[in-house]
């Protein structure tokens, strides 16, 4: 009976020297929804032709809470860049406590909380760039771009920190596919953006210009949708597949065809309706954040059927490729 019982303890002992990863994860995973929201205000913020609401940047009319000129349009602006100040500080406090649990942390987690808090910086100066440059459609591509890498960063970051166990039966033809699919969903997404920085949907039809601008965004959607398709595909061929990446394979494919739906209804009514110009931006970001944990879950069970492999045949792998299995 005495053996239990310090197995239990040790358990605990072990459970508060990990305590740091989850608190890191936990963190992580707040600031990637913060900044699914920011990136879906944001989207509000232009179909409502709200970017230029707030004249002036960091402040708006010169105070934090500008109550006086307070409507729909000024609010938009200004809860988006609250939000972009609270993921600014969040990350902050990401550095900080990944320096200050390093002993306890892969060595990678604190040298990429460095690269998610230039990412934020960056976004931050390319924001205030939209407004002191009036919405110039190549910063504000630019601002779109830089956001998604920020939330590609802390995606990558929380899924190597989940207590995940793969089972080695991801196929490398599975993680190259998926690689792929994430790839072309993120270049997509900036097609997207910069079809609607430059209004080009409204170009082409009202005064046929832009049209290339356009078209190469509609065209863009055929290769993506076929990777992110075979990715599923290839998902639903593997029968002892990881439950995680089932499920991931499964939203994927739900979001993928929700993402077509709002897209056809949306260039047939010409983003005339706004929540579907913005549902349609928001589900593209799940979509890319799902393609993303499922890569990196991919990639980890591919660590594994290595490590096993290695181990069978009397070698070992380095320790730091080990880390995050």
């Amino acid at each position: 009976m005495a053996n239990p019982v310090l197995q239990q303890k040790d358990g605990r002992a072990l459970g508060e020297q990990s305590s740091p990863q989850d608190t890191i994860r936990r963190l992580v995973w707040q600031m990637a929804i913060a900044t699914l929201l920011l990136m879906s205000i944001g989207s509000a913020t232009r179909v409502m032709n709200a970017g230029l609401a707030c004249p002036d940047w960091p402040l708006c009319y010169g105070v934090l809470i500008p109550a006086q000129q307070m409507n729909v349009q000024v609010f938009l602006e200004w809860f988006h860049r609250l939000d972009a100040a609270f993921l600014g500080l969040s990350a902050m406090a990401l550095v900080g406590q990944s320096f200050w649990y390093r002993q306890h942390l892969p060595r990678w987690v604190l040298p990429t909380s460095v690269l998610a808090l230039g990412l934020i910086l960056c976004q931050g100066l390319l924001g205030g760039l939209t407004v002191t440059e009036l919405l110039r459609f190549d910063i504000v591509t630019a601002h779109l771009g830089m956001a998604l890498l920020f939330f590609t960063t802390l995606l990558v970051t929380g899924t190597l920190l989940l207590p995940h166990r793969g089972n080695g039966t991801v196929s490398p033809l599975t993680f190259w596919v998926s690689l792929t699919a994430t790839v072309l969903i993120y270049l997509q997404s900036l097609l997207g953006a910069l079809v609607g920085s430059r209004w080009a949907l409204h170009q082409c039809f009202g005064y046929a210009q832009l049209c290339t601008v356009m078209n190469s965004h509609l065209i863009g959607v055929v290769p993506a949708s076929l990777a992110s398709l075979a990715v599923i595909f290839l998902a639903w061929r593997t029968p002892a597949l990881h439950p995680r990446l089932r499920g991931l394979a499964n939203l994927a494919g739900g979001l993928l065809l929700l993402q077509i739906l709002l897209g056809v209804a949306t260039f047939y009514l010409h983003l005339q309706v706004e929540p579907l110009t913005i549902a349609h931006q928001t589900v593209g970001a799940a979509l890319l954040g799902t393609l993303i944990g499922f890569t990196v879950l991919a990639r980890r069970d591919r660590t594994l059927a290595q490590l096993v492999m290695k181990s069978e045949t009397g070698s070992e792998l380095p320790s730091h490729q080990t880390q995050g299995i």
